[in-house]
């Protein structure tokens, strides 16, 4: 493998210093890939209007093509962080516009390409702002395969497209699941509560592995609802797309009936508890169930 800066006619944001990962990665075969950390990519998904695509500029790698807004990940970004600043760099997508649904990973051992696969929860038009686009459109989703596509991204959208019918949730019987490590949680179950939600707040904003839910992406990013009753309704709130419930009966009650509202709405809906009883009655309505273990599973193995 050898980096090497770009190339003269292939200019790349001339204002302000460059960021070391803006180079070309240069496989043994000859073949270049942009990006000495690797790059990532955007597909905003509005349910109105289709996805968004990007008319690449001539000089650009792949020039006149329609592929996706994205680029090079700047040293020590994580591939969501990199998705995103291209995305408004080079789309003025502002900010709290998109939300995580998945990431699909195209990893070639030398560099990788990862696609963050978002839907559009605050509508906006895109804006040209930077030179590498000659057109930004919303293209219905029937529609992509007629236009000139980028190879890696023709590639990729068959599997990414086939994706886009899954849309993962997860409610969690917290109750349960506290219950299931002994760590003082029956002196004191809204802290204990609170040490868990502090846990899943973060996996919550790292993603699902795609290995574990089995659901076909890299990660995942789902609407997550935890349920608390009891004590542990004293419990504080969080900020941001965590859902929290304070059952005002039983527990088990306020699980199902969230986990019949996602599913009614579509979802792929997973019940993470050891409840017997419980499970039972989730997958009567049509979800998934995973035991508390999967879910301190999934937490132990959170990325930072």
């Amino acid at each position: 493998m050898t980096i090497v800066p770009p190339e003269p006619g292939e200019p790349r944001r001339p204002e302000g210093p460059r960021d070391p990962g803006d180079a070309w990665v240069v496989a043994e075969s000859g073949e270049r890939y942009w990006g000495r950390f690797g790059a990532a990519g955007i597909l905003a998904v509005d349910a109105a209007r289709g996805v968004l695509m990007q008319h690449r500029v001539s000089w650009s790698h792949f020039g006149g093509t329609w592929g996706l807004p994205g680029g090079a990940r700047h040293q020590g970004e994580s591939a969501l962080d990199g998705a995103l600043r291209e995305a408004q760099e080079e789309a003025g997508i502002p900010d709290g516009a998109l939300r995580a649904r998945f990431s699909s990973v195209l990893d070639l051992g030398i560099w990788s390409y990862t696609t963050v696969v978002a839907d559009v929860v605050e509508s906006f038009e895109p804006v040209i702002s930077d030179p590498e686009s000659v057109a930004l459109e919303w293209v219905p989703i029937d529609e992509v395969d007629a236009r000139p596509l980028h190879p890696g991204f023709a590639d990729a959208w068959p599997r990414l497209r086939e994706l886009l019918k899954t849309r993962p949730a997860v409610v969690i019987d917290v109750a349960n699941v506290i219950g299931s490590v002994p760590d003082g949680w029956w002196k004191d179950r809204a802290g204990a509560a609170d040490r868990l939600l502090d846990r899943v707040d973060a996996w919550r904003c790292g993603g699902l592995s795609g290995p574990g839910s089995g659901l076909g992406a890299d990660r995942w990013y789902p609407e997550v609802v935890v349920v608390v009753e009891g004590a542990a309704r004293a419990v504080p709130g969080r900020s941001g797309g965590l859902r929290l419930v304070r059952a005002e009966g039983h527990g088990d009650d306020a699980v199902i009936a969230e986990a019949t509202r996602l599913v009614g709405a579509g979802a792929t809906t997973i019940v993470a508890t050891s409840d017997r009883g419980l499970q039972a009655r989730a997958v009567s309505i049509g979800a998934r169930v995973e035991s508390a273990g999967w879910l301190l599973r999934e937490l132990d193995g959170a990325p930072a």
